[in-house]
């Protein structure tokens, strides 16, 4: 995905594994948060990056109970945030 390899170097994600990239800018909420604790689910190691229109907020809090790791860039039209588990 364009731009997204530029942006998570601006970010403390580990960088020797993305396991997957989802770009949810087009799906309705609560889908967004839905999909990305799915897909965090199956993953064991890795960083996933999820590409947004908006700042995930109440995804944050979400991660922070389930322990991982998470830091987000914001550009004018998206929002990459990459999370991992700590």
């Amino acid at each position: 995905m364009s731009g997204v390899d530029s942006l998570l170097t601006e970010t403390d994600a580990p960088t020797t594994h993305v396991h997957d990239v989802i770009d949810v800018r087009d799906l309705p909420p609560p889908e967004p948060l839905t999909l990305t604790l799915e897909t965090l689910a199956d993953i064991e190691d890795g960083v996933l990056v999820q590409v947004n229109d908006r700042v995930p907020k109440h995804l944050f809090p979400r991660l922070d109970e389930r322990g991982f790791d998470y830091e987000a860039v914001e550009r004018d039209d998206r929002v990459v945030t990459a999370i991992w588990r700590a």
